[in-house]
């Protein structure tokens, strides 16, 4: 039994961490920030803050809905990036934005 603990251990220690890509909008292109969204699935994207200067935004945006939770879909949204102040992206939005719509749109990016 000690030997499994020991090498469940070792697994768990030696395994790659799958963390979440993190990039600066304002630094890549809207291109790139699209296909880093395409390769991985899902990306974190940071941008500052129109409103509130010196605040950085940031969220998670993700290639179609199988990258949300059950109770999320994917929905078209812009973010700036270097060359486009509205690249269009998708993120996670509760399905209760919907309004009652019967139907849930499937986008991919």
């Amino acid at each position: 039994m000690k030997k499994l603990v020991v090498v469940v251990a070792f697994v768990m220690v030696a395994s790659p961490a799958l963390a979440i890509s993190r990039y600066n909008s304002l630094t890549i292109s809207c291109q790139a920030a699209r296909a880093a969204i395409h390769n991985e699935g899902a990306v974190i994207l940071r941008y500052p803050s129109k409103r509130m200067p010196g605040t950085t935004l940031f969220d998670r945006y993700i290639r179609n809905s199988n990258y949300c939770d059950a109770n999320k879909y994917a929905e078209w949204t812009t973010i700036p990036t270097k060359d486009n102040p509205r690249c269009r992206v998708l993120n996670c939005q509760n399905i209760d934005n919907l309004d009652g719509m019967f139907i849930i749109p499937y986008y991919s990016l």
